[in-house]
């Protein structure tokens, strides 16, 4: 089970919310693919028309389109300005995310999430007004390291910079402990949110005399100060 499939997440969704992903290399094909079996709309960008085709055979968006991106007219004629969100996963072509980052900004579109490929290539999509930057090689190294270090954590889901909500498995020394007992919020700050038992049957919002059993999964909301000082002490 990962963060994202749990129910209450989904309180999250805006719904009727569609997103144009411009770029189908892999990265842009695990986003589409995500969001659209999530029963999100999703419109597939690419300027090779294979690369459409495929997003259309495979099924990981409900609409695909051939243009330049770099082209305001071409976006404006595919209706992509009309779109709440779009995804620039353009990584390898740095001059050309850039300018359909930057063309998107301008013409009004709320919510730009750019791919980077380099800090370098960050930094310019954060100047021309990028919303919000990723950098999946990067990313996926500092999860590996977590994973590594902090083997606990099964898995993150970041909120924003400073807090997350984490899915862990039960420290030993928390064995047949309440939860009211253990002062998750007074000691450490963090609200527990889930309890899954070796059933994968969910427990939402669990009262305080509920107890807790080793190797069995929980999940917590908490600042990620917090959350690492409990990682660290048990």
């Amino acid at each position: 089970m990962s963060l994202s499939s749990l129910n209450f997440l989904r309180n999250f969704r805006t719904e009727k919310q569609q997103f144009a992903i411009i770029g189908m290399g892999r990265f842009g094909r695990a986003v589409a693919l995500t969001l659209h079996n999530a029963g999100y709309e999703v419109l597939a960008v690419d300027r090779d028309e294979k690369r459409v085709s495929q997003a259309l055979s495979n099924r990981i968006a409900a609409h695909a389109i051939q243009l330049d991106s770099t082209e305001l007219s071409a976006l404006k004629e595919a209706g992509i300005l009309e779109f709440n969100t779009v995804i620039v996963a353009i990584g390898n072509y740095l001059a050309e995310s850039v300018t359909t980052t930057l063309t998107l900004k301008e013409a009004g579109i709320d919510f730009v999430v750019a791919k980077a490929s380099s800090e370098t290539h960050m930094k310019i999509l954060k100047k021309v007004g990028a919303d919000h930057v990723v950098f999946p090689e990067r990313e996926m190294g500092c999860e590996l390291a977590r994973l590594l270090t902090k083997p606990r954590i099964l898995d993150q889901f970041e909120l924003d910079s400073k807090y997350s909500i984490v899915e862990m498995v039960v420290p030993k020394e928390f064995d047949g402990k309440t939860i009211a007992e253990l002062e998750l919020r007074s000691k450490y700050g963090l609200t527990l949110l889930v309890i899954r038992d070796d059933k994968d049957k969910l427990e939402i919002n669990p009262l305080p005399n509920r107890r807790l059993k080793k190797e069995t999964v929980i999940v917590v909301l908490g600042s990620n100060d917090d959350i690492n000082r409990l990682i660290n002490k048990t």
